[in-house]
């Protein structure tokens, strides 16, 4: 077990609980709140968002296997727009938030307004890649805003598996990231009514996240105040930013623009710039490289 998680690389423990009647999943994700808050400029109730996001679709990801992997889409009608994550089995995660720059007033409890920033009105949607002819797609109606909430009723609805889902982005005043983490926990076939209602008495009982994890709650301490010592955790997983753009992807989506466009960009600009979504990575192309891509972008001739 770690014991010091604001130094330590941000990871996940995944495991089963109450003689198999829950699996459960906790993560600190910090760093990589941290980490998306820094390359997307975001304010708080922005990084807040895009980090409950980001948290959710880390345990998501440990959910999958192999090479499969994710996107999570939450598309609501408040100020920030859409909200991206893309996570895999191996605890990669990435995201972006179409407005990085929304601060709203704090709500009646004195939180980030996150549900305000998000909207109350909307849908998360779900895709996931497992490797098949066609990929798995779930949606569910925004119930909240929070998040939290959101991703409860998607589990419960969309893949028929209740859950309880805790999400938490703290910020201090500079609008850095405190602390970040999470925990899902869900019901497997065949609970009893008796462990049902203990689980609800828990989840009732629990402190707030931010005040747990700024108290240095790791993420198993989170699982045992839920779940107590009745915990059997299987592994670990860290979880690390990292985005799959490179310069050999962006010269073959140059490439596949074809002749006619690639010409047009040489002869009225000169040059081009990309710029990643998810990374905020920039990358330029002065005429010479286009010039290049240019000549293999025209049709080859049949042999």
């Amino acid at each position: 077990m770690r014991e010091d998680t604001t130094t330590k690389q941000d990871y996940l423990v995944r495991g089963t609980a109450w003689n198999g009647q829950l699996r459960v999943f906790a993560v600190q994700t910090t760093r990589l709140v941290e980490e998306l808050r820094r390359r997307h400029d975001t304010l708080p109730t922005t990084t807040a968002a895009l980090g409950r996001t980001a948290t959710a679709g880390s345990m998501m990801g440990a959910m999958l296997k192999g090479r499969e992997k994710l996107t999570i889409q939450v598309k609501g009608d408040g100020p920030v727009g859409q909200i991206v994550v893309d996570a895999n089995a191996s605890g990669e995660v990435r995201g972006y938030v179409d407005n990085p720059q929304v601060l709203l007033p704090s709500n009646s409890l004195g939180k980030l307004d996150v549900a305000g920033a998000v909207g109350r009105t909307g849908y998360i949607h779900i895709t996931k890649d497992l490797g098949l002819k066609e990929p798995y797609r779930g949606s569910t109606p925004i119930v909240s805003g929070e998040l939290a909430e959101d991703f409860t009723y998607y589990f419960a609805t969309s893949e028929q598996t209740p859950s309880v889902v805790g999400l938490s982005v703290l910020v201090d005043e500079y609008g850095r990231v405190i602390t970040a983490g999470g925990f899902i926990v869900q019901v497997l076939p065949g609970i009893s009514e008796e462990s049902l209602t203990r689980l609800e008495a828990a989840i009732d009982g629990l402190p707030p996240i931010s005040s747990l994890l700024e108290q240095g709650e790791t993420p198993e301490g989170l699982l045992k105040r839920v779940v107590g010592d009745e915990l059997q955790l299987m592994d670990e997983l860290d979880i690390v930013f990292k985005c799959e753009c490179s310069q050999e992807r962006v010269e073959r989506t140059l490439i596949s623009m074809g002749e006619q466009d690639l010409k047009q960009i040489i002869e009225e600009d000169g040059q081009a710039e990309v710029e990643c979504h998810f990374c905020n990575e920039k990358y330029v192309f002065d005429r010479p490289q286009l010039e290049l891509l240019l000549e293999q972008a025209k049709p080859k001739p049949i042999q």
